[in-house]
């Protein structure tokens, strides 16, 4: 039986020494090239992957703690939302508008003779909605009713306005008033107006 021959037969044994060592280096290479390099790799990416978790831990810490004044911020901006959509509505709403304007005439003690909505004017943000009003009275009462008119939440502009004198017959009603009363709707978004229709 033949014995295993490594070649080294007959060299000093720094030879087998050298050898050894660098077949282990290589082992060491490929072990370190094929496992600990990519062990190394994934442990680099999972520390990047902590320290952005822990960064998002943080601002979520300092988000909890504004988390009551944004609150109070959009109780706010909902207030004012109100406030002005009282100013410029979203909705025609002609019955409100209608008691709202006779109320006013009854108080100025004027004959309520005409009350006609007419069509809207589209605009980008708004639209116009012109009412054509005519009222019998005397001047101070119309110099008071557009004053009240003035007052009320809703813009109204007054526009075209025509006074001419009436019969003394007819009382203390001394002129009659004609005269657009132009207000404005604001256009919500198409988005809005789809998911609010039934």
């Amino acid at each position: 039986m033949a014995a295993f021959q490594t070649g080294l037969e007959g060299k000093p044994w720094t030879y087998g020494v050298v050898v050894g060592a660098v077949i282990a280096a290589i082992i060491l290479g490929l072990a370190w090239w094929q496992v600990i390099s990519p062990l190394e790799d994934r442990i680099v990416q999972q520390e990047t992957k902590l320290a952005e978790l822990q960064k998002k831990i943080v601002e979520g810490r300092a988000m909890k703690q504004q988390l009551p004044q944004f609150r109070e911020q959009v109780r706010a901006l909902e207030l004012e939302l109100d406030k002005l959509l009282r100013i410029l509505p979203a909705r025609l709403n002609t019955a409100d508008l209608l008691r709202r304007i006779r109320a006013l005439a009854i108080q100025g003690d004027f004959g309520f003779l005409r009350f006609v909505p007419k069509p809207l004017q589209q605009r980008e943000f708004y639209s116009e909605w012109p009412i054509a009003i005519q009222l019998d009275g005397d001047y101070h009462s119309l110099a008071t009713f557009f004053d009240r008119v003035s007052r009320l939440s809703r813009i109204i502009n007054i526009e075209g306005l025509t006074i001419t004198a009436v019969n003394r017959q007819s009382g203390d009603k001394t002129i009659r008033a004609n005269f657009t009363a132009k207000t404005f709707i604001y256009k919500e978004d198409e988005s809005n107006e789809t998911t609010t229709q039934p």
